[in-house]
């Protein structure tokens, strides 16, 4: 009894003090929401700002078209306070048939798209929508894109094949401040992502592949654009790797392994007559594998403008056809160079080229000037065959350089 009796007394503290501990917390969370009405908002909706495509229609089945659940989805998601994030799910395969466009500006101030399943675009004939961007995101500040388990699939075998303007899957105008990471796009019918308009975007851990007879599906198309970075990625296409046009300043390619493709390169610039300017550009640590094209500036007739401040640095080289090019005289037309093309640099090359001309410096008859070749070793893939270098009214010097290139001057 007496045992009895004491276990009692002991268990009635024990609950005296749980229930006056449970009491004291919630008084102090009531005070701290009293004091504090932006905490307590912040900790009810935090949980409530992520809209996953599901919730909004998207079946994930593969046959279904969730085109419009993604733009309902997406419309949620730009309009709430503070900060968004879109989720299209894993264990998914969702179907877009028609373009969607992201629009913004959105009234979150940053946004989060994750991507954790996959998307498929519908083949050509079974294609409603325009020959655009299949997924454009426009006037989007302060977004942050996670392809982590994702995947893009532009199914555009269906494509290659037919003879009219074909969409490219992922575009972004005018985005500053973006942030992509670890997506995988393939099989773009045209290329993969273009970057217009946009300042301040970093792009890391991007893998696109698509096979090197697909015409035209470029990796990375950049027009327009300032302060990008394009780092740690495999491209593998049917054209260029990453192609930087028109009006584009502080661009920097670093661990990019290219191939199949047509290279990193400059242009073309001077398209229809237009008024391309291309200036401190930095490609560095990346490798070419069996490509088209290793570093390269192409230009085309009498365009104005200019393409300076460029380097290529420490570039490795397999069986890379045309390692290092200027053609001023890009799609066969002999030109008079209204694009200007100076300052710059191929610095730190090793490897192996699959034609014989490893070094061409094909500039117009204005010439091309501060050309610099520096520590360069390139050798022919072809047993027995030496690999040469050609130039013309190429201006600048050539140091440490195999082979040599004699008409540099």
């Amino acid at each position: 009894m007496l045992c009895f009796l004491i276990l009692h007394a002991y268990c009635s503290v024990k609950t005296s003090l749980f229930l006056n501990m449970q009491r004291l917390i919630i008084t102090c969370v009531l005070i701290l929401f009293f004091v504090s009405p932006c905490f307590c908002k912040r900790f009810f909706m935090a949980s409530s700002n992520t809209y996953n495509v599901i919730d909004y229609g998207a079946k994930g089945d593969g046959e279904t078209d969730d085109s419009q659940a993604f733009l309902s989805a997406w419309k949620k998601t730009c309009s709430t306070d503070g900060e968004s994030t879109l989720v299209i799910p894993s264990k998914g395969v969702f179907l877009l048939k028609k373009n969607i466009l992201l629009k913004g500006p959105c009234q979150a101030k940053n946004i989060q798209i994750q991507l954790e399943g996959k998307i498929i675009v519908a083949s050509q004939d079974a294609w409603l929508g325009d020959k655009s961007s299949i997924i454009w995101i426009s006037n989007v500040n302060g977004l942050t894109i996670d392809g982590s388990g994702g995947l893009i699939d532009g199914l555009g075998s269906s494509w290659w094949t037919c003879n009219c303007q074909r969409p490219s899957v992922l575009a972004f105008n005018s985005c500053n401040g973006l942030i992509v990471s670890s997506l995988s796009i393939t099989n773009s019918p045209h290329a993969h992502i273009t970057i217009n308009g946009c300042e301040g975007a970093t792009f890391s851990n991007i893998n696109i592949k698509s096979p090197g007879d697909s015409p035209n599906t470029d990796g990375i198309d950049i027009s327009s654009s300032k302060r990008i970075l394009i780092k740690d990625s495999n491209i593998a296409c049917g054209d260029d790797c990453i192609a930087i046009i028109g009006d584009s300043s502080d661009v920097n390619a670093t661990g990019i392994a290219c191939g199949p493709g047509h290279g990193i390169s400059i242009g073309s610039l001077g398209k229809n007559n237009g008024h391309d300017k291309v200036e401190q550009v930095y490609v560095y640590d990346c490798s070419f594998t069996n490509t088209q094209n290793g570093a390269r500036i192409k230009t085309l007739k009498n365009g104005p403008g200019y393409a300076r401040n460029i380097t290529y640095e420490k570039i490795t080289l397999t069986q890379t056809y045309h390692p290092i090019l200027i053609d001023q005289n890009y799609v066969g037309v002999e030109s008079e160079g209204g694009v200007e093309v100076s300052g710059v640099t191929f610095r730190g090359f090793q490897g192996t080229s699959a034609d014989d001309r490893a070094i061409t410096l094909a500039c117009s008859s204005k010439g091309c000037f501060d050309i610099v070749l520096d520590q360069v070793d390139i050798k022919s893939s072809k047993a027995g065959k030496p690999a040469a270098c050609s130039c013309s009214n190429a201006h600048g010097t050539a140091t440490s350089t195999v082979p040599k290139c004699v008409s540099l001057s």
